[in-house]
């Protein structure tokens, strides 16, 4: 059986970042969980990430992120390359079924699931089951309104549950 359950929608815009989740997880057809919190501040809250994926493997994941931040003295970017490096490197990484979306004060990114990590050309990044329905209300709403990222994200949210099955509308969002 495969899960899902996941949205990630992420933006830096005018300075600030903001990374909003849901809350649902689920396995096949059924609802695990609704208020599960795929969102954190870490690195002294100088850093928020969203993760998707696997729970054990997201979470091994942001654990060797935050390492890499901690080494690289908080530069996400470099931290980001370093894991990338890591992971097309180590057998055990290369197995993780994850994905995160890493934002600071000034960008954000998105690290695959192949150790990938890519920075979007409208700064906008979406993630999960409902990635794509978010990507999509995001561009629209920050093409077409002067709305603040936090507003993009949750609202970019709150559409995607209208529309995908696999995402709820008990959402966490943090701000830079």
């Amino acid at each position: 059986m495969e899960m899902h359950g996941t949205t990630i929608i992420g933006i830096h815009k005018n300075g600030k970042t903001a990374i909003c989740g849901d809350g649902q997880v689920t396995l096949g057809d059924t609802i695990l969980k609704g208020k599960a919190q795929k969102v954190r501040r870490i690195f002294d809250g100088k850093v928020i990430i969203g993760f998707a994926g696997a729970t054990a493997d997201a979470f091994s994941l942001l654990e060797k992120f935050e390492e890499k931040l901690k080494s690289n003295k908080g530069n996400l970017r470099k931290a980001a390359i370093d894991l990338a490096r890591d992971w097309r490197q180590d057998r055990v990484l290369r197995r993780l079924e994850a994905m995160l979306v890493a934002g600071d004060k000034d960008g954000i990114l998105l690290i695959s699931g192949v150790g990938d990590v890519l920075e979007s050309d409208d700064n906008i990044i979406a993630i999960g089951s409902g990635g794509n329905y978010a990507l999509a209300a995001a561009r629209a709403l920050s093409n077409n309104t002067k709305l603040s990222a936090t507003e993009i994200v949750v609202k970019a949210i709150e559409i995607a549950s209208g529309i995908c099955i696999y995402t709820n509308n008990n959402y966490l969002v943090e701000e830079l």
